[in-house]
């Protein structure tokens, strides 16, 4: 067996180490002491008597003060401003309120209208569909031809085929250009 090696160099980073600890140290303890040296000869003198500062010239003095009016003058004037702007936000604010309650009234009063009409439509055509369609025939032939087609597009197709059956060929070919034409230029997508 082989004997374990000893390491010399462990031995000598130790002493380099100690080396230069004891270098700063010396390093250290020779500042400290130059600076109590020279703490102990400065030590300071108490003043005599307190300095005046001397009074400031007259004219800027007024401009000092005419600029601080100035200033706050200005200062509430900003406040004044930013007072209205939101009693102005405010009153926005409101009218914004009203206006969005009376939109909404009115869509209540349309749509109550709108259904009161489609109601009169949806009488009006079941009226003409229940006529004999000789007499409604006639009737039809005195409206105008978008009128008509519009309550013979909403009536059922026999009703409205006896109701055209017994109008003048001419009449009766107006109304139903009219009804095949009315959704032609509705979007196709």
């Amino acid at each position: 067996m082989s004997k374990p090696r000893k390491r010399g160099g462990r031995s000598a980073l130790v002493i380099l180490a100690l080396f230069l600890a004891a270098s700063g140290a010396l390093r250290v303890g020779a500042g400290v002491g130059a600076a109590l040296a020279n703490s102990a000869a400065e030590a300071p003198q108490p003043a005599t008597e307190p300095q005046n500062c001397p009074e400031p010239p007259l004219a800027l003095a007024e401009a000092l003060k005419t600029r601080d009016a100035a200033l706050s003058a200005r200062e509430a004037a900003l406040k004044d401003r930013l007072a209205a702007l939101a009693l102005a936000e405010d009153a926005i604010n409101k009218r914004m309120d009203e206006l969005a309650t009376a939109e909404a009234d009115l869509k209540k009063t349309l749509q109550i209208a709108d259904g009161a009409a489609e109601a009169d439509l949806t009488r009006l055509t079941a009226v003409y569909e229940a006529m004999k369609p000789a007499d409604a025939a006639r009737l039809f032939a005195e409206m105008a031809p978008d009128f008509a087609a519009g309550f013979l597009g909403r009536m059922n197709p026999g009703a409205a085929a006896s109701v055209m059956a017994g109008m003048e060929p001419g009449k009766a070919y107006s109304i139903s250009v009219l009804i095949a034409g009315r959704n032609a230029l509705a979007p196709k997508n």
